[in-house]
């Protein structure tokens, strides 16, 4: 599994700054072409000592600067022609309603992180699909299962309608920072009601506007895909409320990795009566809070969303993730912030989110770079 784990390249090249350089002296290829050379490994790889890592959904690159299955998301992107989002495909997927820019009088906050810190502008969905296919990725940097086939046997389940429930083995870069002596939680809103309910679903907050115990107004762990391995969907102390979070920072014990969650309707997901600006909020005032706090000098904070949801977006992806040969889907934003991020302008990315498992990896010491399997790229 730790090889699995390895499988991207290197951090995405916008965090090169902080995470890895490569040399061109290590004489020529038989091609005779310069070969590259990996530096020897620092005895501190960086001066980050903190990540946060905030998961919104369903928006793509064009969209902010839907759910549709894998097959729709093909059909959209038409072998890279990127033509059949608003009509010429299935009439269950090709829509005028895809075809949308986000008002920027409401993601002002987001085109305000990019100018003072970092954005990466080719940074694709692992997969083309749904949601918990895409966050897979983020905790075991490979794929697992197709769309939102199946939900994790663990809290909040009795709240999400997917049918079949899973539950798997295997190591996650949750375990690999486990074993390395850092520390890592998941902060997910609407846990703590979901924990202290449980075999049913509990009652929506009030300014849920759909107003029914389920998605959007409850706790999903479909969206938390460390969830769907037995060792963490049981452990007492890896799954956090969000309201938790706040305290961790004001205390001083802050994970050395954290992801949050927002709840359905604060997570930009369209739909379900939902509002984009709740989602925004939701970002600003967490990273607002981070950056002004005793952590501001050593963390990280990555933003991204989950996957595009069907939006358009003119820039054809590559043909097949290299870590699996998977299809990508379209690009999604990925914000860069804090001191270590470089500044004032849009940075090239590596194509696949597997980038932000290996850059923890890189920065946390969890493997020796000199025995990945692949290539360190030029940036």
């Amino acid at each position: 599994m730790r090889t699995a784990l390895r499988l991207a390249a290197c951090a995405a090249p916008l965090l090169v700054a902080v995470a890895c350089t490569t040399s061109s002296t290590g004489g020529t290829t038989p091609d005779g072409l310069p070969r590259t050379v990996r530096p020897a490994r620092p005895a501190t790889p960086s001066k980050i000592e903190h990540v946060v890592i905030i998961v919104q959904e369903n928006h793509t690159f064009d969209g902010h600067f839907g759910t549709y299955s894998q097959a729709c998301e093909l059909t959209e992107i038409d072998d890279g022609k990127m033509d059949r989002f608003v009509t010429g495909g299935d009439s269950k997927c090709s829509n005028p309603d895809n075809f949308a820019i986000s008002a920027a009088s409401v993601v002002n906050p987001y085109h305000d992180y990019a100018s003072q810190y970092a954005i990466a502008d080719r940074y694709f969905q692992s997969i083309a699909g749904q949601s918990s296919a895409n966050d897979m990725y983020l905790a075991v940097a490979k794929f697992v299962f197709l769309d939102n086939e199946v939900k994790p046997d663990a809290v909040g389940k009795e709240c999400n309608l997917t049918a079949k429930t899973a539950r798997f083995d295997g190591m996650t870069i949750a375990d690999l920072l486990t074993a390395k002596q850092k520390t890592i939680n998941f902060y997910a809103e609407g846990y703590g009601a979901a924990k202290a309910s449980p075999g049913q679903c509990p009652k929506a907050p009030d300014d849920c506007g759909l107003g029914l115990p389920l998605y959007p107004c409850s706790f999903d762990p479909g969206d938390v895909p460390f969830l769907y391995y037995k060792q963490l969907a049981t452990s007492p102390d890896f799954m956090k409320d969000y309201a938790e979070l706040a305290g961790d920072l004001a205390k001083g014990t802050l994970p050395n990795v954290a992801y949050v969650k927002a709840i359905g309707y604060r997570s930009e997901h369209p739909g379900y009566e939902t509002a984009l600006s709740p989602g925004v909020t939701f970002v600003d005032t967490l990273v607002k809070s981070i950056l002004a706090s005793s952590y501001k000098d050593n963390t990280l904070v990555l933003v991204t969303w989950d996957e595009g949801g069907g939006y358009f977006d003119h820039v054809a992806p590559p043909a097949t993730n290299p870590a699996d040969g998977k299809p990508y889907g379209t690009r999604v934003p990925l914000l860069v912030l804090g001191r270590s991020a470089p500044a004032a302008r849009a940075r090239r990315s590596s194509p696949w989110r597997t980038s932000i498992v290996k850059f923890l990896e890189w920065n946390f010491s969890l493997i020796d770079p000199t025995q990945t399997d692949r290539p360190v790229p030029e940036n």
